[in-house]
């Protein structure tokens, strides 16, 4: 029971920090193409958050790539990476029901 709730709250989680990852890009994006203005105080409030949400993740990985001019594909290893944990978590899950310490 208690693994249960275990396991449930890593997925869930991960399946909303990978949501956070998509919606801070695609924020970004828009801001940079000057579709949603930053001087909206709810435009700027929401893209704040998810830069807190995700920039100490993304930070790392970006100073580990080489200089790709304008693009940034960050966000894609680290959404690589959130998937790679997931499935962690499910194989980890998997294996303990398998040998039985996990009912």
């Amino acid at each position: 029971m208690i693994l249960d709730a275990l396991f449930f709250l890593l997925m869930a989680g991960l399946n909303l920090y990978f949501w956070a990852i998509i919606i801070g890009a695609v924020l970004s994006l828009l801001i940079g193409f000057n579709v949603l203005d930053t001087r909206n105080r709810f435009v700027w409030a929401v893209s704040d958050f998810f830069y807190r949400v995700t920039e100490p993740a993304l930070r790392p990985i970006r100073n580990r790539l080489p200089n790709l001019g304008g693009v940034d594909i960050s966000p894609l290893i680290l959404l690589l990476l959130v998937q790679a944990c997931m499935l962690l978590v499910g194989a980890v899950q998997s294996y303990m029901i398998r040998g039985g310490i996990y009912f």
